[in-house]
């Protein structure tokens, strides 16, 4: 089967029988380009709103915290001292330690 000729493949074009990839090129030709298209009329300036419309709108969301009850409160607050009564722990022995290591081995003492 013989290829077709450049006239053939021209001809075909002029018939209007063009396909997706020439039809997606002749829309790019025909968009215009940023420098061609009209200035827009935005002045970059927020539209005014309403009064109060901000602390409306926060009440609203605070609205819907599921707040903790004082069993949950005071469950929270007593593992969090735990918690940092075992770290304070652990970086107070820490520091003894080292500081000994310190002495003896830097220090020479």
């Amino acid at each position: 089967m013989a290829r077709e000729t450049r006239s053939q493949r021209r001809a075909k074009r002029g018939q209007g029988g063009d396909s997706p990839v020439v039809q997606r090129a002749r829309s790019r030709q025909q968009q215009l380009r940023p420098s061609a298209q009209p200035t827009s009329n935005q002045t970059g300036r927020r539209s005014p709103r309403g009064r109060g419309k901000f602390i409306k709108e926060s009440w609203g969301e605070l609205k819907k915290v599921e707040w903790p009850g004082r069993p949950q409160v005071v469950q929270g607050t007593v593992v969090v001292i735990i918690a940092c009564m075992i770290v304070g722990a652990y970086l107070y022995g820490a520091d003894q330690i080292l500081r000994r290591v310190v002495q003896q081995v830097f220090l020479g003492q």
